[in-house]
């Protein structure tokens, strides 16, 4: 049975539906362009990708450091390093690769001043202590190395989520049911803090005093209409691996009038895009 990172990443993130997962992936591939664009990758370096899911940094790493250069694809879940490595094969890729079990805040496995760039997306925010993780990089780092990294900044949404919505949908009369969800699907899990302990101030301040010497973020901060998608999306789609897709919380959590209620308000905004919408996504590299 796959772990919950692969099932997430591989399944049920995209919620099954085909369209929405060309649209994600094609939003994915900018933020992995722009990764590695910022982790300055030449032509034989030696690149770690940290968290490498199913392989889109990583395979991207390869076709820059060419065959004369590795990439070693780090994750904690071996699922997900087994479909990064078929990955590697179906592109056809020249070069070194390595498939490392470890996870961000322990690459003991890896020697001091080893690997010249460090590549991450949406990992940090899994990692309780963030700075730890940041040291590791910096450790394997070689002089002049760089790192390179996209993390959610998803306190930006949270903080200013309003008690009557639930995921962007204005739900006026049933505050306690928007209250009830979001407490279920963030608030009342401790695993899911992570994703709300840090923002971009503490990725510069931990990178800083970590020792980084050259540091530069940039924000994108998004705000508007929900793009409209489809009612069996919504339901199956799951927002992280640590919960699980909407359909299976609501069957647990509302009476069936009050689903049906639920439903009624939620489902029109949620086909027409009446929902607003607030992503912000962190962009920092640094030099060792």
């Amino acid at each position: 049975m796959a772990d919950k990172w692969a099932t997430w990443l591989l399944k049920t993130r995209f919620g099954g539906d085909k369209e929405a997962e060309r649209e994600g992936m094609r939003w994915l591939v900018g933020v992995r362009d722009r990764v590695l664009d910022g982790a300055g990758i030449k032509d034989g370096y030696s690149v770690l990708d940290v968290g490498c899911g199913d392989g889109l940094i990583g395979c991207g790493a390869m076709e820059r450091v060419g065959p004369c250069g590795r990439v070693i694809f780090m994750d904690i879940s071996e699922d997900l390093l087994s479909a990064a490595r078929e990955q590697v094969q179906a592109a056809g890729l020249d070069g070194s690769s390595e498939f490392v079990v470890a996870s961000a805040d322990d690459l003991t496995m890896l020697a001091d001043d080893s690997v010249n760039a460090v590549t991450t997306r949406s990992v940090l925010m899994y990692v309780e202590d963030k700075a730890k993780a940041l040291r590791e990089f910096h450790r394997v780092l070689k002089p002049e190395g760089r790192i390179s990294l996209a993390e959610p900044i998803n306190r930006y949404s949270h903080d200013r989520r309003d008690r009557e919505r639930f995921r962007g949908c204005l739900l006026p009369g049933m505050e306690e049911t928007a209250r009830r969800l979001n407490d279920f699907f963030v608030d009342e899990r401790e695993e899911c803090a992570p994703m709300l302990n840090f923002d971009e101030r503490d990725l510069v301040d931990m990178s800083e005093t970590i020792g980084f010497r050259q540091i530069h973020l940039d924000l994108d901060i998004d705000v508007g209409p929900s793009p409209p998608i489809s009612w069996k999306r919504f339901l199956g789609a799951a927002p992280n691996p640590h919960v699980p897709a909407l359909a299976e919380a609501l069957d647990d959590l509302l009476i069936p009038d009050e689903r049906r209620r639920f439903e009624e308000m939620a489902r029109p905004q949620v086909e027409a895009g009446a929902g607003i919408q607030r992503r912000a996504m962190a962009y920092l590299w640094a030099v060792k």
